[in-house]
């Protein structure tokens, strides 16, 4: 059987050039309870910024769903020839796990689709069977071919350095509320046949308030084929302090796939987002890398501005925009989150 790395298909890094950004439009209210209404202004000035260098792909239930999305996009001023809609129904809003993983062949010109099993994170969220077919439907629309390896698997819980390497964390990829049949060699072998990654970086725990059980996007990201940058947690009271030295210290031993070390550059954390008791995985390192910019989400944080520097410094070609995120952080997620990029090739 033809996996996408037998045919020469890899999943490139996210700084790669893009086609697109998918997203799958915001409608679930019990993700944002008593404040989805807060967040559209947000989330269609994020959709604005990146049309500004690629083109944006919506998935919306129906005519009614995009009426509403033009009049927000509009609202903000957002360029509309910029910006397709798909009549793909979405359980929810989360792009990242849910949506197409699109694997290239540079030298060929070939794009695919892997479309991965979704349980919503260890079935916390049923229904899932809508969100669950996106790839596929996506894949029927754009003409492309689409593997489906059978196993669960989220796109927050990876990351890659487009030259092989794959980070991901044991919390999450070996939770037994996602693949218990299999170990972690099995996983990896998965992640060779689909992703195409030759090479396999184990962080620990995710952060505090994480629902999806310790995904990578909260934690660390690849900037360039070598370099990452990290959350780290000064306070030592707080929960988050340990695991992320932890993973600040595997971070400094760990190698790339050419036995190079990492460049580990240190994001701050702000401090704890809390609404109604309940901690949100609020974090810097939820940004999305588009064409032309890097949106970061902020939080009316004093660690705002620095985290937004030290991005701008490992960003130099991009421009670096914070945009307000304590709304939409308590839905669990941000702006990578709510996203899935489509390469160029």
């Amino acid at each position: 059987m033809d996996t996408p790395r037998s045919l020469g298909l890899h999943f490139p890094a996210e700084f790669a050039p893009q086609r697109a950004m998918w997203l799958s439009w915001p409608h679930k209210e019990a993700s944002w309870p008593g404040k989805i209404d807060t967040i559209f202004p947000v989330y269609s000035q994020f959709i604005k910024i990146v049309a500004e260098g690629q083109r944006v792909c919506i998935n919306v239930a129906d005519a009614a769903m995009k009426t509403f999305a033009e009049k927000h996009l509009n609202a903000v001023a957002a360029n509309m020839a910029q910006i397709d809609f798909f009549m793909h129904p979405t359980n929810d809003a989360w792009c990242r796990d849910h949506g197409p993983a699109f694997v290239v062949n540079y030298e060929k010109k070939q794009k695919a689709i892997v479309d991965w099993g979704y349980n919503a994170w260890g079935d916390k969220y049923p229904p899932y069977d809508l969100d669950d077919v996106i790839p596929t439907l996506i894949g029927e629309k754009l003409g492309l071919q689409v593997f489906h390896p059978g196993i669960v698997m989220e796109g927050g819980s990876v990351e890659f350095n487009g030259k092989g390497t794959l980070m991901t964390t044991k919390a999450c990829l070996l939770n037994p509320n996602r693949n218990p049949h299999l170990n972690q060699g099995q996983i990896e072998q998965y992640l060779h046949d689909y992703y195409g990654a030759e090479h396999f970086l184990w962080l620990g725990d995710g952060i505090d308030g994480d629902d999806t059980d310790g995904h990578i996007d909260d934690l660390t990201r690849f900037v360039n084929h070598d370099t990452v940058v990290t959350v780290v947690e000064h306070n030592k009271d707080d929960v988050n302090y340990e695991p992320l030295q932890e993973n600040l210290h595997l971070l400094n031993t760990l190698r790339l796939q050419d036995g190079k070390q990492l460049n580990v550059v240190e994001l701050p954390m702000p401090a704890p987002v809390i609404f109604e008791d309940q901690p949100l995985p609020a974090s810097y390192a939820n940004f999305y890398i588009a064409n032309k910019h890097v949106i970061v989400p902020t939080f009316q944080d004093k660690n705002d501005d620095k985290a937004l520097d030290i991005l701008q410094s490992v960003f130099p070609t991009r421009q670096v925009v914070g945009l307000d995120s304590t709304d939409l952080i308590w839905g669990l997620g941000s702006f990578h989150c709510l996203s899935q990029q489509e390469p160029e090739v």
